[in-house]
């Protein structure tokens, strides 16, 4: 039996409440490098069950020249007059629980111990709807696997993972004037009862991303949560993956790369922001930071 997992938080239901921070490497602070590694190791104690959840970015991973098994560049895609952006950055952690209030301590708690070299770009509280519904009503992650499927769709041997993440903004007055059946038809199932449509059209979302439609095929574990800001509102989509190529498949399908016919989705929401991040493994009940060359 191998002695590595993946971090707890992965495959737990989503919580009641999310926190999503993004960091950046401050200017100049590629150079300390083991000031760099010290505030990482410092930051990533955290990270001892399932209330945070911890991903490193590209530019992290070269400049502490980790020996990670994919490439984390994220698919700037524009097709169809679609455009996806890519907006990676350094750090990536997802704090969860059942009180906004504790995650905010936690969060100031991980900002201090990676203040030294990182500094804050983005934060973005999410929530769960109802059992776990999009704010378009419908239920999100419907075809997730489960059980050991969804170990072996989420990790490597080495309990380590590959997450998506992107912010998308949903036109939700949009969504509503439309009539129930388009408003299913976009989606693929049936609202009443989250059935999926026979009859549905080549574009409903679920049609384009169903997982074993894919050469590979593609699964992957969502773990996404809608958001609100102000009069702003959509979904964090968050997807766990062994490797980078389940997503890069669904979304290249998405956009029309395949056969010019784009997913229904963005025709009342679109992605504002677009990253991958390295999340290692756990060993011995610690996060397994050796692929970073830390202690």
């Amino acid at each position: 039996m191998s002695e590595h997992s993946g971090q707890q938080g992965i495959t737990m239901d989503v919580p009641q409440h999310g926190r999503y921070l993004t960091f950046k490497l401050i200017a100049g602070e590629a150079g300390n490098i083991e000031r760099v590694k010290q505030s990482i190791k410092s930051a990533s104690a955290i990270v001892k069950d399932h209330s945070c959840v911890i991903g490193f970015g590209t530019q992290v991973l070269q400049l502490l020249d980790a020996k990670i098994d994919h490439s984390l560049v994220f698919p700037n895609f524009v097709s169809q007059g679609i455009s996806i952006p890519a907006t990676s950055d350094d750090i990536w952690v997802w704090l969860r629980g059942e009180d906004p209030g504790e995650l905010l301590h936690i969060s100031h708690q991980v900002s201090a111990e990676l203040g030294s070299c990182f500094e804050v770009s983005s934060i973005v509280d999410g929530f769960k709807f109802k059992e776990g519904r999009d704010l378009s009503g419908y239920v999100d992650g419907t075809e997730n696997p489960e059980g050991d499927d969804a170990v072996e769709a989420a990790f490597s041997d080495a309990g380590e993972s590959y997450v998506a993440v992107q912010k998308w903004q949903h036109n939700l007055e949009y969504f509503a004037s439309l009539k129930q059946q388009d408003q299913d038809h976009i989606i693929g199932r049936r609202l009443s009862d989250n059935e999926e449509l026979d009859d549905a059209p080549i574009s409903a979302h679920v049609k384009r991303t169903a997982q074993e439609s894919f050469t590979p095929q593609a699964f992957m574990l969502r773990r996404s949560m809608p958001y609100s800001e102000g009069n702003q509102a959509g979904l964090i989509f968050v997807c766990f993956a062994n490797s980078p190529m389940p997503f890069k498949q669904q979304l290249a399908r998405m956009v029309g790369r395949e056969d010019g016919v784009t997913d229904g989705l963005f025709r009342f929401s679109r992605p504002l922001t677009g990253a991958y991040y390295w999340c290692p493994g756990v060993k011995s009940g610690r996060l397994d930071l050796s692929k970073l060359s830390i202690d």
